[in-house]
């Protein structure tokens, strides 16, 4: 599976919790993945091609409207290859009131009309604001470039006015995204590893973060040798391995949720070898206050390691 399939089979596993952040999950999905039908009255049709997000918004529709919507399994398509799966609402399943209250349609001098862009008192708080942009992102978000030069995320608007929302709604979390135009959809879009890294984390799709983050850090160890001498080569290459192993055990009791039990020193010894991944044991051992002895950082290393591998044999992580 791609890192967008996985980043959104995490998402489907978060329970949105209240129900106005269920709303603005939903609306979000919505507003990115789901098309107006008007044969046989109003109706609502949605299209991805992750059959878990199928389930997952099926699930959040009937939790919330009670509504239960038709899932079926579409023809492949004839460029991608691939599967998709429609969620279908018609008129008599209350599709007309799931848009309203989505905020999709409106009344404006007693007619109908269907809004542009995303209803501002539907990610009104905080937490509805991060659920909107889960729903976005599982709708028409992809991120790439973990196997290239430049990392990529984006997501997909049918409108300016739309993507205008996105990114002001992305801005709230200190995110800087652009928006571009394509094949007569805007993109919203981040450039920056980091950012991106951020923005999964304000979805919720952690473990997917910790992913991306752990490509970053190779990234930069790559970068680092390729600015290193021949004459280095060698001892740079078992620095590196030996970091990799170091932060990735660091990693694993990160996700267990045991750093914050650890005594101080090791907590230390984690934070600053994940901060320096290119430095030697002797040259991390400097950062220290007062400094160690290269013996001692080895001995906490080592302890950070034991733990890890401990995890690994109890399946926990």
């Amino acid at each position: 599976m791609s890192f967008t399939s996985d980043a959104k089979k995490e998402l489907t596993l978060i329970d949105p919790g209240k129900k106005c952040c269920q709303l603005a999950q939903i609306s979000g999905f919505l507003r990115c993945a789901g098309t107006i039908t008007l044969a046989g009255g109003l109706g609502l049709r949605v299209s991805t091609e992750n059959p878990a997000v199928a389930r997952c918004y099926a699930s959040l529709i009937k939790n919330y409207f009670g509504s239960m919507a038709e899932i079926s399994v579409e023809e492949s398509s004839p460029v991608g290859g691939g599967r998709s799966y429609g969620l279908r609402l018609r008129a008599e399943h209350g599709a007309e009131a799931i848009l309203r209250e989505t905020g999709i349609l409106s009344v404006k001098e007693g007619s109908n009309y269907f809004t542009d862009g995303l209803d501002q008192q539907v990610v009104k708080k905080r937490c509805c604001k991060r659920a909107a942009l889960r729903g976005l992102f599982m709708a028409s978000g992809s991120i790439s470039g973990l196997t290239s030069r430049g990392y990529h995320m984006q997501i997909g608007c049918s409108s300016r006015a739309m993507a205008e929302d996105v990114k002001r709604l992305m801005g709230s979390f200190s995110l800087k995204p652009g928006i571009s135009q394509s094949g007569g959809k805007y993109l919203v879009y981040l450039k920056d590893g980091e950012q991106i890294a951020d923005f999964l984390s304000v979805i919720g799709a952690t473990g997917q973060m910790f992913k991306l983050q752990d490509s970053m850090i190779g990234r930069q160890m790559k970068n680092r040798l390729n600015r290193i001498g021949n004459c280095e080569n060698a001892n740079l290459d078992k620095t590196v391995s030996a970091a990799q192993k170091q932060i990735a055990d660091i990693r694993l009791i990160e996700r267990s949720g045991r750093m914050s039990f650890l005594p101080e020193r090791l907590r230390e010894t984690a934070r600053l070898r994940t901060e320096n991944p290119e430095l030697s044991l002797a040259e991390l051992a400097e950062l220290f206050d007062p400094p160690l002895k290269k013996s001692g950082l080895n001995h906490r290393l080592a302890k950070l390691s034991e733990m890890a591998e401990e995890l690994r044999k109890s399946g926990q992580i």
